[in-house]
């Protein structure tokens, strides 16, 4: 069914409507969904909301449930699923029909005929059996919401099931609802669709948690994090709490067992429990799915929350443990202080890899050694600036704010999207809740700022920074034409333009000029 759309409080007008919503009764409100429903020509959007609609009056205080099918309706749906069956295909608008007979079954108690229904549609559309003429996915066609359709068939089966088969009996119900359901947490999502208390359900958890516990031994031996793994942590949580997590964990020492745990712990503001485990994870997690930096980040949050006074201590060790030009980051804005920013930075390039171009190229910067850095750009290869380590976003962009002088602002305002690979800890930055607590991230431009790194004054410096700019324009133009790589000519060619703005000499243009007769038989390129 339709998921409900949250108004965001920065979307303008949302309180007024909030307000109106408020102001109306009853019936006017009753008026309006009759209203909307009346204007809706999109018959998916339709369904969901006719689906929400019925769903929600279902579950609430007056106890009104819609008619379900009779055994006549269901016998005309199993034998409308065999024929499409036969021919392999079916009206998807006959479907979310038949589908929307099976949710009113189910909302109104009807288990059997519910699950019967559900079993005879989704199970062969699942395995491709009945084809809706769908693209990819069935959600494109179909109105219904499908993942609540399983759901609903796997509580079904629980409703319809003795009680010493129930577990078994879910667990194959959830496997054939599998393609077409989310099941990432099952007993959350059982709970979710229920219409009423699911009978003698602490016999169930026992129950689960050793069937799941079974099924996650034998399907350990690959060392991924199968559905199993997942939901055996989802019932011991349950039935332990955060101690059944530990113990997990710690008899694993699996990084994503560590990780549930620490992210319990988290969860529960439990800050200096949650010290002491993003600690132990890191020592002792046996495999790389999370790497152990990413703990000594956990560590980190957890000494900031508390108000420690050793988080930049802690921001250098998980740095040291896990190099990235995110954590070196942390660790170097962790001060206000020019002193301490340099001090930091001469530490961290003498342990820097060799290979981590993009972070020594910063130091470098931060060192004020901008000749170093500008021999790490024009080495840096033409192709593959989306990897992390590329020093060519860094330091293009540091160079035009150096060189640019009056043109920065013109220069940097058209700079194109930065499609440097971004690491795991700087997407979860951004998908984060802002209102969660999270470890500081500094910009480099932000820590360049601190250090004093404005413009470049000798000449000498100025000439190697242009050359190594034009040299990786050039490259750059090479490796996107040779093999032709059509989505990146407009980055090659803002890499040309910027350096000719930063430079403005007559040499600089001629060579522009050049560049544009070797490449006049890529017209995309030219424009």
């Amino acid at each position: 069914m339709m998921k409900r759309r949250q108004c965001s409080k920065s979307e303008p007008g949302s309180s007024t409507i909030d307000d109106a919503l408020d102001a109306m009764g009853a019936e006017d409100l009753r008026e309006l969904i009759r209203w909307v429903l009346s204007w809706l020509d999109d018959n998916m959007m339709h369904a969901r909301l006719t689906g929400e609609l019925i769903s929600r009056a279902a579950r609430g205080e007056k106890g009104w449930t819609p008619s379900g099918p009779d055994d006549a309706a269901v016998a005309k749906i199993l034998d409308f699923a065999e024929a499409a069956q036969r021919v392999g295909y079916a009206d998807p608008s006959e479907v979310d029909d038949y589908l929307h007979e099976g949710m009113n079954a189910f909302l109104s108690r009807d288990y059997r005929a519910a699950s019967r229904i559900f079993q005879t549609l989704l199970i062969p559309i699942s395995k491709g059996e009945i084809d809706l003429g769908q693209h990819e996915m069935i959600d494109e066609v179909l109105g219904v919401d499908v993942a609540d359709c399983a759901a609903q068939n796997v509580v079904s089966i629980y409703m319809t099931t003795a009680s010493a088969e129930r577990a078994r009996a879910v667990m194959a119900a959830i496997d054939d609802m599998s393609y077409v359901g989310h099941f990432w947490h099952p007993l959350r999502e059982l709970e979710r669709v229920a219409v009423e208390p699911l009978p003698d359900f602490d016999d169930f958890l026992q129950a689960w948690r050793a069937l799941v516990q079974d099924a996650a031994t034998v399907e350990q031996s690959n060392g991924w994090d199968t559905d199993k793994d997942r939901w055996l942590r989802e019932v011991v949580e349950r039935l332990e709490g955060v101690n059944g997590l530990a113990a997990i964990a710690r008899s694993t020492r699996r990084s994503e067992d560590l990780r549930a745990w620490c992210q319990a712990l988290v969860d529960a503001g439990d800050w200096k429990t949650a010290l002491a485990a993003y600690e132990e994870a890191a020592e002792i997690v046996t495999d790389k799915t999370y790497p152990k930096g990413s703990f000594l980040d956990g560590a980190a949050l957890a000494a900031q929350e508390l108000g420690r006074k050793d988080l930049p201590q802690r921001l250098e060790r998980a740095w040291r443990m896990d190099p990235s030009l995110l954590r070196l980051r942390r660790w170097l804005g962790s001060s206000s202080n020019k002193a301490v920013l340099k001090k930091r930075s001469r530490t961290a390039l003498e342990a820097c890899p060799e290979k981590a171009h993009c972070q020594r190229a910063l130091l470098h910067m931060l060192l004020g050694d901008s000749a170093d850095a500008a021999r790490l750009l024009a080495a840096a290869p033409g192709l593959g600036w989306s990897d992390r380590e590329h020093p060519g976003h860094l330091l293009f962009q540091l160079f035009c704010r150096q060189l640019a002088g009056d043109n920065r602002g013109i220069v940097l305002d058209a700079w194109p999207l930065d499609d440097r690979c971004m690491e795991l800890e700087e997407l979860k930055l951004l998908t984060l809740d802002p209102d969660e607590p999270r470890l500081p991230n500094p910009t480099e431009e932000e820590i360049v700022t601190l250090a004093g790194i404005d413009k470049v004054d000798g000449k000498k410096e100025r000439a190697a920074l242009l050359r190594s700019m034009r040299t990786a324009a050039e490259k750059r133009l090479a490796g996107v034409t040779k093999n032709k790589r059509r989505r990146y000519y407009d980055h090659a060619a803002f890499l040309a333009a910027a350096y000719v703005t930063v430079d403005g000499s007559k040499t600089s243009k001629e060579w522009l000029a050049a560049i544009r007769d070797r490449y006049r038989r890529f017209p995309a390129l030219k424009r």
